[in-house]
């Protein structure tokens, strides 16, 4: 059993214990409206508002599959050497623009780059493929607007989406300059790793993964399917510079590990990093929880160093 009174420092259980006062273990057991409804409102509460100097856009692109609505982040010093598009995590159900609102305005302020926010839709309306097939249409759009490189970035079911994106690009004329997955679902082996050690970690467990799988797919078994899980691939050459990082208290965990040794296997560049005492959905927590400031800060300079075209690791 794993002891997560050790593992975990005062500052991230209070975060914990603030997330669990909005939005429950138990929330899965509520409706889908419910939980969004649940999720919207701690999305607010932990809204840190824009860093100076970031302008904000939203529109609508029209995409192949379906019309996507964005929004742009600009910085008042702007770096136009790379765009980064951005993909939000919520279990493939949750979330949209606003909940990773600040998220990405911060990393705007900070890389200098510019940073679009894909507003994908979501199951059990539009079950998978529709994320995927927004998202590869978003990143079309951007490949066709922007002239500077297109950087992925995507936390939890959006580093999902991300990673599927670049196996499936790969081959394109206007590839991916790199990927900064975090905390990503990548279809990992569930038999082992943290899939066991942390099947009951605080803020994500196995039986929550399971429940937004089913949803996501319509509970048809989908294994195999490379858009649904990257790690599913048999092919991992020409993949972009990938860095991945993790929370040690997550079943999600392993997936980055296994994802960095498969990339490195075939002759790729590929970084897994695993942040200790953190959970599922620590990006919330970087004003409040010194550990998670520190990664964020780690996840900026990722993006800021792949958008530049540069290896480092």
């Amino acid at each position: 059993m794993t002891n997560y009174k050790t593992l975990i420092d005062a500052e991230t259980w209070a975060f914990i214990e603030r997330t669990n006062s909005y939005y429950p273990p138990d929330t899965i057991d509520y409706t889908i409206d419910q939980q969004r409804q649940i999720y919207d409102r701690m999305c607010r509460e932990f809204f840190a508002g824009y860093p100076q100097g970031v302008t904000v856009e939203t529109n609508v692109i029209a995409a192949p599959a379906h019309d996507v609505t964005i929004r742009i982040y600009r910085s008042a010093a702007p770096n136009a050497s790379a765009m980064v598009l951005y993909v939000h995590g919520g279990g493939f159900i949750l979330g949209g623009l606003d909940s990773h609102d600040d998220v990405c305005a911060e990393l705007c302020a900070r890389t200098g780059y510019e940073v679009v926010s894909v507003d994908y839709r979501l199951a059990p309306e539009h079950p998978h493929p529709a994320a995927f097939d927004d998202v590869i249409g978003a990143f079309e759009w951007a490949t066709s607007t922007y002239e500077c490189p297109v950087l992925l970035c995507g936390d939890s079911a959006g580093g999902n989406l991300a990673a599927a994106v670049s196996h499936a690009t790969r081959g394109h004329a206007r590839r991916p300059i790199g990927q900064v997955l975090i905390y990503p679902g990548l279809g990992g082996d569930r038999s082992q790793g943290s899939y066991v050690t942390h099947a009951e970690a605080p803020m994500l467990t196995v039986r929550d993964l399971d429940f937004y799988r089913d949803v996501r797919t319509g509970g048809e078994d989908r294994t195999g399917d490379l858009t649904l899980w990257p790690l599913a691939d048999a092919d991992f050459t020409n993949l972009p510079p990938s860095v991945v990082i993790t929370a040690q208290c997550d079943p999600l965990s392993s997936d980055g590990e296994a994802y960095r040794d498969r990339v490195v296997a075939a002759g790729g560049h590929a970084f897994w990093l695993e942040e200790p005492g953190l959970v599922h959905g620590y990006l919330r927590a970087r004003h409040m929880v010194g550990r998670a400031r520190s990664s964020f800060t780690r996840i900026v300079d990722a993006v800021s160093v792949l958008g530049r075209g540069e290896w480092v690791w």
